[in-house]
């Protein structure tokens, strides 16, 4: 799925002019022409980015993003305004946790360059996210196997960690069997416990 990205301006030729000069990236590209409108559509589908004005009627782009901040946290905001003044600089910082400030009108190569990283930061956050519960999944499942077979895990190894077997004491033809046997009973756990 290509990524949201929201623009949000009470003027709509702005809007239309970064659409237009963002036409050759990968994204699907909404608008809104009021921070009402803005969070109606974060409502009703997820935005990857939302690049708001800051000078709008009802509601400033900082208070907006703040809200958008505090509601979608996944979604990265960056702040257009065509008065750059150092308070709101900070209200919007501080208030919206904003990625980017731009002051209008904006380079178009810039606006994309930065929507593209904070894509790229968004996505790997993302995986990494998806990798932490990879892994608690699968340690939950060796804690299990562990406390079903412990002789599995109450297994001799050497300083690096490697497994040690005793010649002497060892059927290898049985060790192989056991091996396999729980092996194919943790591979099964795993399997199931993947379809909760």
């Amino acid at each position: 799925m290509a990524h949201r990205v929201l623009f949000v301006d009470d003027e709509p030729n702005v809007t239309k002019a970064l659409k237009r000069s963002l036409r050759k990236e990968p994204y699907e590209f909404l608008s809104a022409d009021s921070a009402d409108a803005g969070l109606r559509i974060l409502e009703s589908q997820p935005v990857d980015v939302v690049v708001s004005d800051e000078q709008m009627p009802g509601m400033s782009g900082s208070e907006f993003l703040a809200i958008v901040c505090q509601r979608y946290p996944d979604t990265v905001r960056m702040i257009l305004t065509g008065h750059a003044r150092l308070e709101s600089a900070i209200k919007a910082i501080n208030e919206g946790q904003i990625y980017r400030f731009f002051t209008k009108p904006c380079n178009p190569i810039d606006l994309a360059v930065t929507i593209r990283q904070a894509l790229q930061q968004k996505d790997l956050m993302a995986e990494s996210r998806r990798l932490v519960r990879i892994a608690r999944r699968q340690s939950a499942v060796l804690e299990d196997v562990g406390t079903r077979h412990p002789e599995l895990m109450d297994l001799k190894k050497d300083a690096t960690g490697r497994i040690v077997i005793e010649e002497e004491e060892c059927d290898f033809d049985t060790l192989i069997e056991q091996i396999s046997e729980a092996r194919k009973r943790s591979e099964a756990f795993f399997v199931q416990s993947e379809g909760r």
